[in-house]
């Protein structure tokens, strides 16, 4: 009925103009009556309503501004619009905007984090791979309830929005703790102050002590400051920086693109078959993978002088062979070796475990192996470099898949 009223009206505004033709009324009638039977008329209401009510207003607008505006500039610019809009929705929003966003944030909560001891690295390393555990659950519990896509995808983004509300006024406290601003305050002041400014701190004095700051600490670390150089403290951190890279080359090279095409050989027709891979896949990467994220926060072996580090980084090139010889379908070139699905669990639990530690070593060690006053800056390093062996990673994902 929509389509007929929309019809008759440009229809009537042909004929006034004296044009001649087939009405959009005949056509969408004669459409109609060839189709398949209609919906529920509360399905189409919800359908149809969201878009006329902005259609009908525009129109509105149209008719009074269609004499003032050429032809061309109202059809022109109507589909450049349209082309803008779905151009922003589809790769500013999805792609640019939120990976740029989230790349700032990474880097800035590990520049952040490089200020505190290396203990507090550890947490962001571990909240990442928990973030990963409760994707994976969430994933089974669709698949097990039967909800519908769109449902899903409702319930994943009011629960990250929920997060984020979260986190926005866990960080508005941030600056309250005394514990952060003695930190804080140690990228511009000498290990000498450090003692002090604590007491001042402890005493509520935090306004009057920065005042002083102000006037004496901040010209004297103005120097230091510029002599800090971004090649001298990549130097420093080199072999971590390197090391976390290499840790999510491999990692991202082959799970998901690889992992994820592994098939099972004993569930048949069971419901194994549908759980395989958000289970034996998914959940056991991110469950071993946090679990080795928090570990750190309990051991940090080697020590971040050690040659075991990058003996163990460049070990994890162990697991590519391993996982390209599980049953990954469909191959043309390797022989299935491990077929069994329990080595496919064994291997993956191995390899997420592996990638969960050594990384947030790396990301611990990295800003302490430089000054507090360059911690920061060599903690976004760090975040740069892991964002690197991610986007390497997704580059070597085609090589290792075609190698199968």
């Amino acid at each position: 009925s929509c389509l007929s009223w929309l019809g008759a009206e440009s229809s009537v505004s042909r004929e006034a103009q004296g044009g001649g033709g087939p009405s959009l009324a005949c056509q969408s009638s004669q459409c109609c009556s060839s189709a398949a039977p209609a919906p529920p008329a509360s399905t189409v209401g919800r359908h149809l309503a969201a878009p006329l009510i902005p259609s009908f207003t525009t129109h509105l607008c149209h008719r009074l501004l269609s004499d003032r505006i050429p032809q061309s500039v109202r059809i022109l610019g109507s589909l450049v619009a349209i082309l803008l809009v779905f151009l922003i929705t589809a790769i500013l929003v999805k792609i640019m905007l939120i990976n740029s966003f989230g790349a700032i944030l990474q880097g800035s909560l590990f520049g952040l984090a490089g200020l505190l001891p290396a203990s507090y690295t550890a947490p962001i390393m571990s909240g990442q791979g928990l973030a990963g555990f409760f994707a994976s659950v969430a994933m089974i519990c669709a698949i097990a309830s039967g909800s519908e896509l769109s449902e899903s995808a409702f319930g994943y983004f009011i629960t990250a929005c929920g997060v984020i509300i979260l986190t926005i006024i866990c960080y508005l406290g941030l600056p309250r703790l005394e514990f952060y601003r003695y930190y804080r305050q140690l990228k511009l002041e000498g290990p000498g102050e450090q003692e002090t400014k604590l007491d001042l701190i402890s005493k509520g004095e935090e306004s009057k002590a920065g005042q002083e700051e102000t006037r004496f600490s901040a010209p004297s670390s103005q120097p230091a400051k510029e002599s800090h150089s971004v090649r001298a403290i990549l130097k420093s951190i080199l072999v971590p920086a390197f090391s976390v890279c290499f840790v999510f080359t491999i990692t991202i090279g082959i799970f998901p693109a690889v992992t994820a095409e592994v098939e099972s050989t004993i569930a048949g027709t069971s419901a194994w078959k549908a759980y395989f891979i958000p289970v034996s896949c998914f959940l056991t990467f991110n469950v071993f993978d946090w679990l080795g994220r928090s570990l750190t926060a309990i051991t940090m072996w080697p020590g971040k002088d050690s040659y075991w580090l990058p003996s163990l980084v460049l070990a994890r090139l162990a697991f590519v062979p391993l996982l390209l010889l599980c049953n990954v379908q469909p191959r043309r070139n390797l022989p299935v070796v491990f077929e069994h699905d329990s080595w496919f669990i064994i291997f993956m639990a191995a390899f997420a475990f592996s990638n969960g530690y050594l990384a947030s070593l790396c990301m611990c060690f990295g800003p302490k192996k430089v000054k507090p006053a360059e911690a920061e800056t060599a903690g976004a390093i760090m975040a740069f470099f892991l964002s690197l062996g991610l986007a390497l990673g997704a580059v070597f994902s085609f090589l290792f898949r075609a190698i199968v």
